[in-house]
């Protein structure tokens, strides 16, 4: 299977695919966690987890910590509520918690955009060769740095 398609979710279905995917594999959906989830989701691009405390204390009118949205951003890439664009130190809401897959990211160096993509016999040559080099592979992290087609 070269590529697979799936549902997208947004808005409300979006949260709601997230809840149910995060209590399914044993966690609680807090108030704290969903509040980091929509200001996640909220954001155009790829967000900081600076962004996120940011976004979360200005919608909460208090101080939150930037460490405790880590932990809580750790947890949703652990439940695939999330992934992170590794080369930007940033994370985005996965439009679709319920499939588990590599990512493969397009990041535009003008805009900051990240668009994701998925094409498994990319990622399964990526694991393919490592297992041949006698490695193991957890996870293959690509990113493809450019030009999106906005910005061309």
């Amino acid at each position: 299977m070269a590529k697979h398609h799936h549902h997208d979710h947004g808005g409300e279905d979006l949260k709601s695919a997230a809840r149910d995917r995060l209590t399914t594999s044993g966690e609680q959906w807090t108030g704290m966690r969903e509040a980091v989830f929509d200001a996640l989701a909220g954001f155009d691009r790829p967000a900081s987890a600076y962004d996120i405390a940011e976004a979360v204390s200005k919608a909460q009118e208090r101080r939150v910590a930037a460490n405790s949205v880590y932990r809580i951003l750790d947890l949703f890439v652990g439940a695939n509520l999330a992934r992170r664009v590794e080369s930007a130190n940033a994370y985005v809401a996965n439009n679709h918690p319920e499939c588990l897959h590599d990512c493969i990211f397009l990041i535009c160096d003008h805009c900051g955009q990240a668009k994701h993509i998925d094409d498994d016999s990319i990622s399964q040559g990526v694991r393919k060769a490592a297992e041949k080099s006698g490695f193991a592979p957890t996870r293959p992290v690509i990113e493809v740095r450019g030009t999106c087609e906005d910005c061309a």
